[in-house]
């Protein structure tokens, strides 16, 4: 790209493509991707974003394609990497550019050259470094800031690097400037303060760069040293923190009505917790010193009345989090193993006991419950405006963020480690509320809702302390009867803490009790909220007497509810109920399988909503076993839907789509073109990796049960194909997996398999003559080769003369070769099914003309002896000559194993399975029978005398074993 002339044309390019028509914006696009891999491109875009002159719009422009490139083209070793020297162009105009006048912009250049950085820093680029120091102390205020600006996004950058280099790198750099930036912190914070003292209307200005240095300082301190007690200059930050922090919130609380001041101090003030967590986490021994000034700062400031004005949810947050940090901390534990001194954990788990006394422990376990576990109005406002808001569920690490969630992971974990303490606290508090209040007592009711919160949480910890059985009884079943409009946030509370209670220690006795309580809390004349809570304790509780009503109910609710998210929890509700009871959930489910493809169509837009219905599927058709063909119209389509690859929405339904794919077929009683017709999906995931392997082949499994020949007759192709490619640079968990549907094919086509696997067939048999693969590998392919060996001698001989050349032997050689590997590997066969399979494929090679045969026939005698020793049994109090194949299945076996079996109700592909076994050599070839059958045709072919001689060669004691077995 000519630079002279390009320039122009790419100014061009910018300008159009912040065109708000789309007629210009989307050719201008397309003519700026096509550069992107022009030499010049990005020396130009420098240029342009460098002109202060230029539109904002162009220049931010220039930037972004400028850090796309970055990403996309930067490493040498990417395709249509950029040059060397327009790359060093581009880091030149950088350094040099820290006079930019519009802050966004200024963002993205110091992104830019964080990203750089990342890739470059410090052997690629020695001059970044050098320069941001030496602008960072320049006096021209604006280079200082965006020179501050790039330093913290730099230091964010490489602090995230874990290479010794590069913490080596980061170490030496935090050395050289920390105390620096520590001088222009505590500079910034000091004028801001004095700004702030006459309400200057400069104040934000330092503020800002106070807040840009502290989280330098941040990154510093925790990436940057192994110690930071070491560091003078740190250790002087560390001890600023609590004054600093105390200072902020009083600043806070002078800027009412200044919002833009009051959310700078709450960065400032939240920015001093995340460096004390930061410590916590990553310096734990350092924060020993730590423990008590912050355990003293956050019980005064979140635990006393004349404080309550000064707090704000996220600074209350980390708080807390603090708290539970140096309370889980295993470092201050001296009850658990670690590399430190037991010295030092014994100085932290001593600062900590004796900060929390008795009656500091009580107060914080008072506050807690009686203060932060309340509904807030805003609560309770979402409560009456948006129940469906206000029940959506708080999960994963919520309570690194959010109040209510973390307030009760700070009383559990106080719970956990001062149970004895805390106990007769929680109790007596229980006490007092545990009467039914007066509804109209507002304040009363969220009190003794809060107590309630607080029982449940605790209840694995509170196990030898409650007779929960007793309570129900006497007090919260008279709560749950009480309508008032108020009274339905204990209702609430009440059922829940029941659902709480139900799995640790409640009297099965008393649960058609507490079912008859639930239903009314289901009626569409409840609150909602109270509805859905006793959705979810159902759950923990369903008696098959009540499903008629409640199962009716939660449809009720199912269908009354709008938002996806509480659609999605009512759905697993449901799903869990029709898992837990099985087919006895035929007779109410009618209207929910008419509503569902309705559901389905609504959440085309909602695809954690389409999982739940996924799931539903496939339990409501393990429900319905073969009667659920009556589904299929809408099943069929979403299973082909959820499963095809070219479709968007497979990446969030594949994984659910195949779970009913697999319930499907293994419930169907016979395939129709359409049930056939899925498995064009099929090939496409199987490519996508191994993920989805393990489902992806039990669901062609099924298929090869369920309908065989049609099967195979379409699909063949695909199928030898698909798993015939996977067997390569696959790990052995995949490829045992693999093995089994191949083994199972050769089962099923004993004919056509070797045929339809020719390919495969040389890998396979040098695996197990070369031993090179697994143990079990090689038993499953001495399984397969077997059943070659056994069922189809024609296909055997073929295979040998056609792969004997290749390993320069003749047919005869390459079979004596075989069964020497059978021989010598015949230990790796564990499974007596398959050592049965293996025995029988070596006893009907005795009746085969082939010189190889008697040069083994020692080995092969050898080797079905010591088979029979295992698949031969004595019945039991019968004659003890009389000896079985353990593995055959009689007419009279089948049937003792459907009487012991009679209760339970196979699906239809366990019965395939069974059909399939009635068939197979295992289990209709008696092994002793088939090995001596081929002993005398061995000796009719081989004639009386070479026979005898054969036999004098095996070993004394396996032929009087032999002789045992033929008595």
């Amino acid at each position: 790209m000519n630079l002279s002339t390009a320039g122009p044309m790419v100014l061009d390019a910018l300008t159009k493509a912040c065109d708000q028509n789309p007629d210009i914006l989307k050719p201008a696009e397309k003519q700026l991707q096509d550069w992107e891999t022009q030499p010049g491109f990005y020396t130009i875009l420098s240029e342009v974003f460098c002109n202060h002159n230029l539109d904002v719009n162009v220049r931010w422009l220039a930037v972004l394609y400028c850090k796309n490139g970055v990403d996309r083209y930067w490493r040498r070793t990417a395709p249509n990497a950029i040059h060397e020297e327009e790359k060093e162009r581009l880091k030149a105009k950088l350094v040099s550019n820290f006079n930019e006048p519009v802050p966004q912009i200024a963002t993205q250049l110091a992104v830019l050259a964080a990203k750089i950085a990342r890739l470059d820093c410090p052997r690629n680029w020695e001059a970044l470094l050098p320069s941001l120091f030496s602008t960072v102390r320049s006096d021209d205020k604006l280079m200082q800031e965006r020179a501050l600006l790039t330093l913290h996004h730099v230091t964010k950058t490489l602090a995230s690097k874990r290479l010794a280099p590069d913490r080596k790198l980061f170490e030496d750099l935090t050395s050289e400037i920390f105390g620096y930036v520590l001088e222009l912190w505590t500079s910034y914070l000091q004028v801001f303060n004095d700004l702030a003292a006459t309400h200057s209307e400069e104040m934000g200005h330092s503020l800002d760069k106070a807040i840009l240095t502290c989280k330098i300082l941040r990154k510093q301190i925790a990436f940057g040293t192994r110690d930071p007690s070491t560091n003078q200059d740190m250790v002087n930050f560390l001890n600023q923190i609590f004054t600093r922090m105390k200072e902020m919130l009083d600043c806070r609380q002078s800027m009412w009505g200044r919002h833009q001041i009051l959310e700078k101090c709450e960065k400032m003030i939240l920015l001093f917790t995340k460096v004390l967590l930061d410590m916590l986490e990553l310096h734990p021994l350092t924060f020993t010193g730590l423990i008590r000034p912050t355990l003293q700062f956050v019980v005064m400031h979140n635990f006393s009345q004349a404080e309550k004005g000064r707090l704000f949810p996220k600074f209350t947050v980390n708080c807390f989090n603090l708290i539970k940090g140096i309370l889980m901390c295993d470092v201050y534990n001296p009850l658990k193993e670690a590399s430190e001194s037991n010295e030092s954990r014994m100085l932290a788990y001593k600062t900590k006991m004796e900060f929390f006394t008795y009656a500091t422990l009580t107060e914080i376990c008072r506050r807690l419950v009686s203060q932060y576990f309340l509904l807030s109005t805003e609560d309770l406002l979402t409560w009456e405006t948006d129940p469906e808001e206000f029940c959506q569920e708080e999960v994963g690490d919520n309570y690194k963020y959010s109040l209510r969630p973390c307030t009760e992971v700070l009383f559990l974990s106080l719970f956990k480690e001062f149970r004895t303490s805390l106990t007769p606290v929680l109790l007596e508090m229980v006490h007092s509320v545990q009467s039914p209040c007066d509804p109209d007592d507002f304040t009363a009711v969220l009190r003794k809702d809060g107590v309630y919160n607080a029982v449940g949480l605790s209840s694995y910890d509170l196990f030898d302390d409650v007779n929960f059985d007793e309570w129900f009884t006497t007090h919260l079943l008279r709560e749950l009867e009480i309508k008032h409009q108020n009274y339905r946030i204990i209702r609430r509370r009440v059922i829940w803490l029941c659902g709480q209670w139900v799995g640790v220690k409640f009297s099965s006795s008393l649960r058609p009790t507490l079912y008859q309580a639930m239903l009314p809390l289901l009626q569409k004349s409840e609150d909602l909220v109270v509805r859905l809570e006793t959705a979810a304790t159902l759950k923990a509780n369903i008696l098959y007497r009540f499903l008629s009503p409640s199962f009716s109910l939660l449809f009720d609710l199912l269908k009354e509810v709008k938002e996806c998210d509480t659609k999605m929890q009512v759905l697993h509700v449901i799903s869990f109920v029709i898992e837990r009871v099985g087919a006895q959930i035929r007779p109410y489910t009618s209207s929910l399988i008419h509503y569902l493809p309705s559901l389905w169509q609504e959440s085309e837009e909602h695809n954690m909503l389409r999982c739940a219905i996924l799931t539903t599927l496939t339990h409501l058709v393990q429900g319905f076993g073969t009667t659920s063909i009556h589904m299929y119209d809408f099943l069929l389509p979403v299973i082909q839907a959820s499963t095809d690859v070219t479709q968007d929405q497979h990446v969030y339904l594949m994984e659910d789509g195949l779970e009913l794919w697999l319930t499907m077929l293994e419930n169907c009683s016979a395939a129709n073109n359409q049930i056939l017709s899925l498995y064009n999906n099929m090939p496409a995931l199987l490519e996508l990796g191994t993920e989805n392997l393990r489902i992806c082949l039990k669901v062609i499994e099924r298929y090869l049960l369920l309908c065989p020949q049609e099967f195979m007759h379409y699909y063949s192709r695909d199928l030898t194909s698909s798993l015939q490619s996977l067997t390569t640079d696959i790990r052995t968990e995949g490829l045992l997996m693999i093995l089994k549907v191949i083994e199972l094919v050769f089962k099923t086509f004993p004919t056509e398999a070797p045929e339809l696997f020719a390919n495969y067939l040389p890998k396979l048999t040098q695996d197990i003559i070369e031993r090179e693969e697994h143990p079990t590998v090689i038993a499953i392919q001495m399984s397969i080769l077997g059943r070659v060996i056994l069922q189809n001698k024609d296909a055997l001989w073929k295979f040998l003369n056609d792969f004997a050349p290749k390993l320069g032997k003749i047919s005869n050689e390459l079979l004596g070769i075989i069964i020497d590997a059978w021989v010598s590997n015949i230990d790796f066969v564990v499974q007596p099914e398959r050592r049965k399979i293996a025995a029988l494929a070596m006893a009907s090679l005795l009746s085969v003309d082939a010189s190889a045969v008697p040069e083994k026939f020692c080995g092969i005698i050898s080797l079905c002896v010591e088979v029979l020793h295992d698949v031969t049994s004595v019945p039991v109090d019968e004659d003890p000559s009389i000896q079985l194949d353990s593995l055959v299945i009689s007419d009279s076996s089948d049937s003792q194993r459907e009487e012991v079996e009679e209760d339970i109700e196979d699906t239809e592909h366990e019965k395939r399975k069974r059909m399939i076994s009635k068939k197979d050599p295992v289990h209709t070839i008696p092994l002793k029978d088939f090995l001596m059958g081929h002993l005398n045709m061995c000796q009719q072919m081989y004639g009386q005398e070479r026979f005898n001689t054969l036999m004098s060669q095996v070993d004394n004691e396996i032929v009087q074993q032999l002789h045992a077995f033929s008595h």
